[in-house]
Formats: C-alpha cells, sequence, structure tokens
C-alpha cells in the first residue's frame, strides 16, 4: 500500500532506498506488530543499519523510517505512536552542519588547467571545470554520447533515464578531436581510467599551482558557483 502511494511521487532512486531499508525493517521485526515497537528497538535496528557510515546517511534512513510511521498514523490509525519521533532520536539523527564552500579563484582554475600539458588530462579537468560535470560522468562517456556541444550523460543519479550537459565550443571541439585523433570506437569509453587515476592526477593539478588536495568535486562545484554549466533532463 506504502509503495504504491509513493510511487507516483518520488524518483527511482528514492524509491529504491525506501524499499531497501523497508525490506530490512520487515525482515527484523516480522513477527512483531508496529504498535509494539519501542523507540529502543528502532534505535537498535538504525546503528546496526548504517553502522561506519557517514551522519548525512545515518540522517536519511532515521528520515525514510520515520516517514513510514508517518504514513501509517496518516492514513491507517491516527492513535499510531511514531517511535521515531523522540527528541533523544532527533537529536541523535540531526542533519550534520553544513559548513560553506572554499571555493577556488576562477584564475587558479584556468591555471591549473593550462598547466595541463597532458591531452587527456586537460580534458577531462574542462568537462568538469567548464560542464559542472561529474568525474563519474566524465570517465563513462563514449563517442555515441558526444553531438557537437551536447553530452548525453546515461544513468545519471537524478534517476532519469537520460540527462545531457551543454560545453564550451572550443572544448567540444578539442573533444571531437582528441576521439579522431585516437581512433576511439563509438561505443568505448573515451577515457578508459579508473576513478583513482583521475582523482590522483586531479590533485597532483592542484599542487602545480599550490592548491593542496584538490578534488574532482571541487571543479564541478566551481562550474556550478559561476553558472557556467547548462544541464537538462528529459
Amino acid at each position: 500500500m506504502w509503495e504504491t502511494y509513493q510511487k507516483g511521487n518520488l524518483k527511482p532512486n528514492t524509491l529504491r532506498a525506501y524499499h531497501t531499508i523497508l525490506t530490512k525493517f520487515a525482515n527484523e521485526f516480522a513477527e512483531k506488530d508496529c504498535h509494539d515497537l519501542t523507540t529502543d528497538e528502532v534505535l537498535s535496528f538504525l546503528n546496526k543499519l548504517t553502522e561506519n557510515t557517514k551522519q548525512q546517511t545515518k540522517r536519511t534512513r532515521y528520515a525514510h523510517l520515520s516517514s513510514f510511521f508517518n504514513f501509517i498514523r496518516h492514513t491507517i490509525d491516527h492513535t499510531f505512536t511514531n517511535p521515531c519521533d523522540t527528541p533523544m532520536m532527533r537529536k541523535l539523527f540531526r542533519e550534520r552542519t553544513i559548513t560553506p564552500w572554499n571555493l577556488i579563484e576562477k584564475q587558479t582554475i584556468d591555471e591549473i588547467i593550462f598547466r595541463t600539458a597532458n591531452p587527456r588530462n586537460r580534458l577531462i579537468l574542462e568537462l568538469m571545470a567548464r560542464g559542472g560535470m561529474r568525474i563519474g560522468e566524465v570517465l563513462s562517456l563514449i563517442p555515441e554520447d558526444i553531438h557537437g556541444r551536447k553530452l548525453v550523460l546515461r544513468d545519471p543519479k537524478s534517476g532519469k533515464e537520460f540527462e545531457y550537459v551543454y560545453i564550451p565550443q572550443k572544448v567540444a571541439e578539442r573533444l571531437t578531436a582528441y576521439i579522431r585523433e585516437k581512433g576511439i570506437d563509438p561505443l568505448h569509453r573515451i577515457f578508459p581510467i579508473c576513478y583513482e587515476t583521475a582523482r590522483s592526477f586531479v590533485i597532483q593539478a592542484g599542487y602545480t599551482v599550490g592548491v593542496l588536495h584538490l578534488r574532482p568535486y571541487d571543479l564541478r562545484r566551481h562550474a556550478a558557483t559561476l553558472c557556467i554549466a547548462l544541464r537538462c533532463s528529459y
């Protein structure tokens, strides 16, 4: 009943996350009536489920389970008490404090790109810093995804079937020339390297201009902050 109700309201990825936690919850308390659940039992379940995970993950799992209990109270039994809705539980699973982004100046990003001599590495840096792409999206690109300035992103994190981004014309021309020069098959990855390899040269590129511990998403959020990237979905 709950999943049928939510299918029209939630994105596929969110539905999958709900399904995972509720399946585990059902397995854990298969013989127990929801009305008999105590806060301690739910807390023990959540602690076991989210052991060694980040606070944001803990918060998300707690929110999913609490939402399910609220659904029971609002649609099935108005006398039901949500075992997640206590001051102690809210405090334990509160949202983490958001720290401001430590933004890197545009001139520094430009220098990092211009001083990267390796054509492959420079293209990867530009696709993140100029196109606002995630490193995983860049590494998954194949020539068939390239349509001039428009790049098709398959299976994006939004849960949609496709998304696409527009990149600057000069970057698009260099990307097309790189594919042609390397003779890359239309269905083969343009950049057949792993995440750790990409992360390593991103860090090294930062060191060349005095930026310590530069990370791939530092480049992506640079594009997002300056609004120089256009991302659409369909």
